[in-house]
Formats: C-alpha cells, structure tokens, sequence
C-alpha cells in the first residue's frame, strides 16, 4: 500500500501561482511514477501531467503545458506540482496518484493504483 497525501491547495487570483505537494509512505516511493490529476464541478477527472519513477521524464495535458511543472524529490518521497499563470479554468480539486507503470507516466487515471484525497484549487478574477 502507499498513502497519498495532498497540500499546497487554496484560493488564489488570476495569474498567481501555487505549489501543490504530495508526500508519499507506505512503499518505496522510486519505484512508482507519479501522476497530477484534477476533477472541477460537474467534469470528469482529467489528466494534468506525470513523472517518471526516476523524475527523468514528463509528460502535460495541453491544457496546462508551459504553465505546470512537475518535480519530485525521491529522498523526501514527495512529488510537487508547481502551477503558474493560473486561470480560472484550472479551478479543481487535485490528485495525486501512484503507478507501478515507472518508466513511463501515464495519462489514463485507471493506470494509477493509489490516490490521495485530493485539495482544492480556487482561482478568481
């Protein structure tokens, strides 16, 4: 089992900026890649970006490309999600999730075997 839990969420103005954490126990956490996911109001859950196990690749929805960097730090088991030029559009709730698929991050969410609780972004005008 790995456990998954979330911060770094909150309510944040047009064009600022939020760093999401995810910290990780249970399993050794290099050996999984590590996924960025959200779900707005009434939308399905979306693919935001992914890692490698490694941290040497990753991948972004369109969406969020250019804006949204994801790193990780495997000594302090934690994946972030550093998310700039926010939109009202990017307004969620954020997911982390785990997949044993490690060198390749995955975009479908059911390639991910564990899932945190989730934070809430809120972006205003």
């Amino acid at each position: 089992q790995v456990q998954l839990v979330e911060s770094g969420g909150g309510l944040v103005q047009a064009g600022g900026s939020l760093r999401l954490s995810c910290a990780a126990s249970g399993r050794t956490f290099s050996n999984y890649a590590m996924g960025w996911f959200r779900q707005g109001p009434g939308k399905e859950r979306d693919f935001v970006g992914t890692i490698t196990s490694s941290g040497g690749s990753t991948s972004y929805a369109d969406s969020v490309k250019g804006r949204f960097t994801i790193s990780r730090d495997n000594a302090k088991n934690t994946v972030y999600l550093q998310m700039n030029s926010l939109k009202i559009e990017d307004t969620a709730v954020y997911y982390c999730a785990a997949s044993t698929i490690r060198y390749y991050g995955p975009i479908s969410p059911t390639s991910y075997d564990y899932w945190g609780q989730g934070t809430q972004v809120t972006v205003s005008s």
